[in-house]
């Protein structure tokens, strides 16, 4: 059974209503939610608890520009997705000023939220499920090192007696190699069983 780690939200809106909708969308994946009305209480709720990901409402006279400043001056690396309730292009650029992740009008539809959610798990690395990352992080170096070798899939494959599908799915981090699979991959690649698991 994979080892998991909840995805811990912070929704971050005045509008009760656009705030429980969020929260709602969000526990169904099984992320973990705090949701705050008052955005200056927002940075420290960061300070207090671990959140990969907020949800920050950035329309005018919310505050909520002000907490994005705040927050990207005290955390550089958390993924922000921003919404408002006003079309604005100005408001986007300066939200994009801030590193914000994404930019959503309101209101949010479903599908967009998540989407968007996991295109941030995604692209940001945020960690849900531990064991797909260190299969990923694994197939990602069998791949680099085939590609330093010169190898094709075929290569490695006749050379190790596994098949190219699986090497395929292994690399993708779509399966997970067995130990004596990773030695015969070790063994043809020309390292040692532990380069594929050092700084992991």
């Amino acid at each position: 059974m994979a080892s998991q780690q909840t995805l811990n939200v912070l929704v971050v809106d005045r509008e009760m209503e656009a705030q429980q909708a969020l929260k709602e969308i969000l526990s169904t994946q099984g992320y973990g939610v705090v949701a705050l009305t008052d955005p200056q209480r927002a940075l420290d709720e960061l300070r207090a608890h671990r959140f990969q990901l907020v949800i920050l409402d950035v329309s005018p006279g919310t505050g909520g520009g002000e907490a994005l400043a705040a927050i990207r001056a005290f955390d550089r690396d958390v993924c922000v997705i921003a919404t408002s309730s006003v079309a604005s292009v100005e408001l986007a650029v300066a939200t994009m000023k801030y590193q914000a992740f994404h930019y959503l009008q309101k209101p949010v539809e479903t599908e967009e939220v998540l989407a968007v959610v996991k295109e941030a798990i995604r692209e940001r690395g945020l960690v849900v499920d531990l064991e797909t990352r260190l299969n990923g992080e694994i197939g990602t170096r069998i791949r680099s090192r085939r590609h330093e070798a010169a190898l094709t899939l075929k290569q490695l494959a006749n050379r190790t007696g596994l098949s190219v599908s699986l090497i395929s799915q292994i690399e993708l981090g779509k399966s997970a190699a067995s130990m004596s699979t990773m030695y015969k991959l070790a063994a043809a690649l020309g390292v040692k069983m532990t380069y594929f698991f050092e700084t992991l």
